[in-house]
């Protein structure tokens, strides 16, 4: 008899390890849609918690401090002391971030501007898509009246 509940003891912790196994194996992740998936469980395990939504993070502009021109900007001269070069490197790297920043703007306008075209020719084309089809309905429409009004005077 006890070697009996001996076996349905270890038993028992071999089914409890078995279903630990399984929950680790559900939870490895492969696919986004295995992510998706264990945090929509993860929500939905407990629905009384408020949901905590990050807010869209903001294009950071590191240039907003620095001058949009420099007036002493010094050159990399074999004369000039040692501390010198550090400053002068300081400077090149804010000018070089300053002109990537521009730049950047400038690619983004432009992509804007052109996202901004391609939809207003989109929309036209769609228009006259509809328009035509508009005009070929009411043509067919007064068609079928005139072949109604024909008949109806046949008729009579």
């Amino acid at each position: 008899l006890s070697s009996c509940s001996k076996i349905a003891e270890i038993f028992g912790k071999m089914e409890t390890e078995e279903n630990s196994v399984e929950e680790k194996k559900r939870r490895v992740i492969k696919t986004a849609t295995d992510l998706q998936r264990l945090k929509l469980e993860k929500l939905m395990s407990n629905p009384n918690k408020p949901v905590v939504i990050p807010e869209a993070q903001k294009e950071r502009n590191c240039n907003q401090t620095a001058p949009s021109f420099v007036r002493n900007v010094m050159g990399s001269s074999a004369g000039a002391g040692s501390g010198e070069f550090h400053v002068y490197r300081h400077l090149r790297r804010k000018e070089y971030s300053r002109q990537k920043n521009i730049q950047a703007m400038s690619a983004r306008e432009q992509q804007d501007q052109e996202f901004q075209r391609k939809i207003e020719h989109n929309q036209r084309v769609a228009e006259e898509k509809t328009a035509k089809k508009r005009a070929k309905r009411l043509k067919k429409k007064e068609r079928s009246k005139k072949k109604h009004e024909l008949s109806k005077t046949v008729e009579n």
